[in-house]
């Protein structure tokens, strides 16, 4: 035990035995700070936060080294530990990327590898320690950042502490390479996020947080990031206790590891690293933006390049064969996504110059379905939708054999898990939900990641959270959905305050649907048309 004694005279003797003793406790157990709610002494040294409007906010708190140089590529590890209080009150860097959609920002930046931690706060340290909700952001697994979510609300709502992280992404977190290490190629990003966890575990008792009750979370690519975390079992096994589930298709096929060595050394070859001897080496020398640029040549925009891979430790096997095999982590789950979610990418074709029209429909089709396409438009003729573009987004959304964000999926994924553990399936159906793109001239509805200003007020993909105020109906639905994401984070039973009961699902019609003025229980599989979509392609839809 370090013992720092307490009977030095005062005085400016004291001053660095007192900083002495701060840095041993360091090393010694993470530790709020007494007196001090904006300090807390992390296990790799003290950090400042701020305190205002009923929470505590740290950010930009290092989990791991800078991953340059020989870390490029490589396993994440321990970060320098520091003795100075330093600065947790700004966001740290977004991981590289390109921007994206007109939208997003670049960064060239490897330097960030960091959390943000924040707590409510009334004056007084909670009697006991808090249930933790860690967030993992989307973007792809090529772009997005912690920055862009606020936590107070929900830490405020819930009563909860919050915890959000950066990791690698694109080239640096999920290309494989031969000349990687065989054991987690292609996964440095998720091995990122588990090291995260792993700090959380260290760290969150000085915040106030409860290391035995961490639920994660995440949207699109950190949805699916939390799926690849439930099929790790050898890995992830007591890192969290329950986890959500918004808009990953769990049970979407991954690429093999192969398929991702034979990209890696595409995107190699075309960053001017083509000698095997040499490769490695080679492709660490090269600059970031010459490598984010011949990622983003190799990708062509596939939205699945920069997936995760199968075959490695960092994720053995397929999701239903890890659930075959008894390979999983058994715990609460809820799960579900939103309505018209490929809408979105629909928006996104059509501002880059795609025509869509009533003449090219039929073609789109073809595009996604192959020789399935004539019968997908039987099943979905154009006059039963507002516009072109609306029936091909709605169409993906309800099944797409190349993309995991759709609805069929999610709920093959639960009729799946429920037979192994607790899941609850929710459907976001807010069709006056906030734009979270520019208006592309049709009816968006419900898309891809419309809910998150729900839960991360003003969310608008962007750190300026420039997004609106919510209509009245939409604030009510956004105060369901908080109430019932922090009662499962708290206890694994999703409740909220004069709202329907949310059941286990164990039928079609326990979905949970939130849609203002009418939440409750429906049947997606009707909705969604799984039966239909599940006859063409059985290979996929298993469940």
């Amino acid at each position: 035990m370090i013992v720092c004694r307490r009977h030095f005279r005062i005085g400016k003797k004291l001053l660095p035995l007192l900083f002495a003793c701060a840095a041993l406790l360091a090393f010694a157990a993470p530790q709020a700070h007494a007196g001090t709610p904006d300090v807390v002494i992390t296990s790799a040294g003290p950090v400042r936060g701020v305190v205002y409007d009923g929470v505590r906010e740290f950010k930009g708190i290092p989990y791991a080294a800078p991953p340059v140089g020989a870390l490029r590529w490589a396993m994440p590890q321990p970060v320098k530990p520091w003795t100075e209080i330093r600065d947790a009150s700004k966001y740290g860097n977004a991981c590289p990327q390109v921007s994206r959609y007109g939208l997003t920002a670049a960064s060239d930046t490897e330097d960030c590898l960091t959390v943000n931690v924040t707590t409510p706060w009334n004056g007084v340290a909670p009697q006991k320690q808090l249930p933790v909700l860690v967030w993992i952001h989307g973007g792809a697994f090529v772009g997005g950042s912690s920055a862009l979510y606020p936590l107070a609300h929900l830490a405020r709502a819930g009563n909860i502490v919050v915890v959000s992280l950066n990791y690698r992404l694109g080239v640096f977190g999920f290309m494989a390479n031969p000349a990687f290490g065989k054991a987690h190629d292609g996964g440095y990003g998720l091995e990122d996020q588990r090291f995260a966890l792993r700090w959380v575990q260290k760290n969150i008792a000085a915040f106030g947080g409860n290391p035995n009750n961490v639920t994660i979370a995440g949207e699109s690519a950190g949805a699916s990031s939390v799926c690849m975390h439930v099929i790790s079992p050898q890995e992830t096994k007591g890192l969290f206790e329950k986890a959500i589930i918004q808009s990953g298709g769990c049970a979407a096929p991954l690429h093999s590891l192969a398929q991702g060595n034979a990209f890696g050394q595409k995107v190699a070859a075309l960053a001017g690293c083509t000698d095997e001897k040499t490769e490695l080496a080679c492709l660490r020398a090269k600059p970031v933006e010459t490598l984010l640029q011949a990622g983003v040549k190799a990708s062509g925009g596939d939205l699945m390049s920069f997936a995760p891979l199968v075959g490695a430790q960092t994720v053995p096997l397929q999701w239903n064969a890890a659930f075959a095999a008894g390979r999983y982590v058994n715990v609460p789950v809820m799960n579900g996504g939103t309505r018209d979610e490929l809408r979105l990418y629909v928006a996104y074709d059509i501002q880059a110059g795609e025509k869509i029209d009533d003449a090219t429909y039929p073609a789109a089709l073809k595009t996604v379905y192959g020789n399935n396409a004539e019968t997908v438009l039987k099943e979905y003729p154009r006059a039963a939708y507002s516009s072109a573009p609306a029936a091909l987004g709605s169409v993906m959304s309800d099944f797409n054999p190349e993309v995991g964000l759709n609805n069929s999926l999610y709920l093959d994924a639960a009729k799946l898990m429920t037979r192994h553990e607790p899941v609850y399936e929710l459907e976001f159906a807010d069709p006056n939900a906030p734009a979270v793109t520019a208006d592309p001239g049709f009816e968006m509805g419900a898309v891809h990641s419309s809910e998150l200003p729900y839960l991360f007020p003003h969310f608008d993909n962007t750190t300026s959270l420039a997004g609106p105020e919510l209509s009245p109906d939409s604030q009510k639905l956004s105060d369901q959905l908080v109430a019932y994401w922090t009662s499962f984070v708290k206890t694994g039973h999703p409740l909220a305050p004069e709202s329907p009961v949310w059941p286990r699902y164990t039928a079609d019609d326990d979905v949970m649907l939130f849609y203002p003025g009418k939440t409750g229980l429906y049947d997606a599989t009707v909705q969604h048309k799984c039966i239909f979509w599940k006859a063409l392609y059985p290979r996929i839809l298993t469940e």
